[in-house]
């Protein structure tokens, strides 16, 4: 996986000519830009950034930066970050291609994801490509979007409110069934409503906490870029390996949390409301560059800055105190609650508010999670039943019903269920779902470039006539 991801992105990147980055700056700035709402779609372009970026910023952001540190050492988040900016030529691949190949269908509603642009784009003999991806989108959805996520939600329901993990369940999966059960654009309303305001509060917290312990801050890069690159004398002659595991722990972390081709959050910005493919894929990228770089940096920099009393366990049973989470016996979301408890130490209800805070950000990481992973998943299934003989609108109406109903009893039993092996289990899956689609963006690589230059109706529509809306000409277009 670090060779297939590191390698498709490099090869995007230098494909792109590095256009992510040369259009880093304009495409942060596109953000702040009220939509017109004129291009065909469901949701604003906003909304669809926002829906990919609830189901992108989850328990990655807080345990899964935690289990990278503990995994590869500081030098795993180095790593992290070269497959953010990496990740974000793909990303900007699978979002514009979402545009370029949903389809719109017999009730006028529009969709897409790699199902489509590889259905559409490369023709029916790659069928069995599509039907790869989505059974592994299935995979991953009920493992990474649904388990691990609801049991992280019972872990923290249980540590802030002292109430049993079903409880938590229970009413996560109620909360989440009252929103999914009205679509993507319930789901894309509450995305855009929570999740600026949850990331934007979750970020100042982490910088004062970053303010309050300043000094040690020099000392954390330092680490980073020493674990990085092997320079710890402490590794001796595991030189090589040290590397390898820093590595291997940074770009599986790093797909977990922003899931860059993956493949799931074209889902979402297919239905954005645009004609311009290029446009939606730097809305794409940016998902990745906020999840990875900002969210999960911070994150990251406050467990190995922040200093608390906090200890370790060595072979013999003896404890020595250490200055820093990360060097502690914590580990996954513990190591980030303890670190925002060593922050902020002052108690509410006889819980250190920095740990309030945490939890409360997982809580609400997840449910946003929980909401667009359920979308996905439906997207994945509503495809291979279109495939069966006798396929219809009503069928499909009533499939998505059940797996809704599904979805939020799957939300409850993960909430308590021993979870040992859901990490493994969600690396295993998140491959499973990856590896089919980058083989049709590597395939669709021309169309990508192409799109990127400003040409909106790159590529071959297979089965279909190119759709009208992106022949139309736009303001604003790359290229134009």
């Amino acid at each position: 996986m670090v060779i297939i991801l590191l390698g498709a992105g490099i090869y995007f990147m230098i494909g792109l000519r590095g256009y992510p980055l040369r259009r880093l700056f304009p495409a942060l700035a596109g953000l702040f830009k009220k939509s017109d709402g004129k291009g065909a779609g469901e949701i604003s372009p906003f909304a669809a950034l926002s829906t990919a970026l609830s189901g992108q910023v989850g328990t990655g952001n807080l345990a899964g930066v935690a289990t990278a540190i503990t995994l590869g050492g500081p030098g795993a988040i180095f790593w992290m970050w070269v497959t953010a900016l990496f990740g974000m030529a793909l990303a900007f691949a699978e979002g514009s291609l979402a545009v370029r190949f949903r389809e719109k269908t017999a009730d006028g509603v529009y969709r897409g994801g790699p199902m489509t642009y590889i259905s559409i784009g490369l023709g029916p003999k790659w069928t069995w490509l599509a039907v790869l991806f989505c059974l592994g989108a299935l995979f991953s959805a009920l493992v990474t979007g649904n388990g691990i996520q609801a049991n992280s939600l019972g872990d923290s329901a249980n540590e802030l409110f002292g109430v049993e993990e079903w409880i938590g369940g229970a009413v996560a999966a109620v909360a989440v069934f009252a929103v999914i059960i009205g679509g993507i654009k319930s789901i894309g309303k509450v995305a855009e409503t929570i999740v600026p305001w949850m990331a934007a509060a979750y970020l100042v917290m982490a910088f004062v906490a970053l303010m309050i312990n300043l000094p040690y801050l020099p000392e954390t890069f330092s680490r980073i870029f020493a674990g990085a690159f092997g320079y710890d004398a402490a590794a001796g002659g595991f030189l090589g390996a040290m590397i390898m595991i820093a590595i291997r722990a940074g770009v599986a972390r790093g797909l977990f949390s922003n899931e860059a081709g993956q493949g799931s959050t074209p889902i979402a910005h297919a239905v954005a409301q645009t004609n311009d493919p290029a446009a939606q894929g730097r809305f794409a990228m940016m998902g990745t560059f906020i999840d990875t770089i900002v969210i999960c940096t911070m994150t990251a920099l406050v467990m190995l800055t922040v200093a608390g009393d906090f200890t370790v366990t060595d072979a013999n049973g003896v404890k020595t105190a250490v200055e820093h989470a990360w060097q502690s016996d914590l580990n996954g979301f513990a190591m980030t609650s303890g670190a925002y408890a060593a922050a902020f130490p002052f108690e509410l209800f006889s819980i250190p508010i920095g740990t309030l805070i945490v939890s409360v950000a997982l809580i609400l990481f997840v449910f946003t999670t929980l909401l667009t992973w359920s979308y996905y998943g439906e997207r994945a299934i509503t495809y291979l039943y279109d495939l069966l003989p006798g396929a219809s609108l009503s069928g499909e109406k009533k499939l998505h019903f059940m797996w809704r109903v599904v979805w939020c009893v799957v939300i409850f039993f993960g909430s308590f269920a021993p979870l040992e092996l859901v990490w493994r289990l969600g690396d295993i899956s998140n491959a499973v779902m990856t590896l089919p689609n980058i083989v049709a963006l590597l395939a669709l690589s021309g169309v990508v470039f192409a799109l990127a230059k400003g040409n909106r109706t790159a590529g071959t529509d297979h089965g279909r006539e190119t759709p009208v809306e992106l022949q139309e000409e736009i303001s604003g277009a790359p290229g134009h």
